[in-house]
């Protein structure tokens, strides 16, 4: 079943980004993610919440194949090098249905 990376990110400066697109995005294809929503111009329909500077959906052939993208080593510098960064991140891993 597929599943989503759904991430929301509050971002002060961007000096970050290029290093970690870089890196992540062939990662993320490596394992047979597409790129759904990258940046985006979102806005509120309902809710309080902040809508973010930056919203990532990322699909995934399935949740394994997800967690074994967000756990593989390579990734993980990119990790660390976003917090390190500042940004505020919140991700969420949701199923699709068949």
């Amino acid at each position: 079943m597929t599943a989503y990376l759904l991430g929301k990110l509050q971002v002060q400066h961007w000096d970050w980004y290029r290093e970690y697109s870089t890196t992540t995005e062939p990662l993320v294809a490596e394992y047979g993610g597409r790129y759904l929503v990258k940046g985006g111009n979102a806005g509120h329909l309902e809710g309080d919440e902040p809508v973010g500077d930056a919203t990532v959906l990322i699909e995934f052939p399935d949740r394994q194949t997800l967690l074994a993208w967000y756990d593989d080593p390579r990734y993980a510098p990119m990790r660390e090098l976003r917090r390190k960064s500042g940004v505020d991140c919140n991700l969420m891993i949701v199923d699709g249905f068949e």
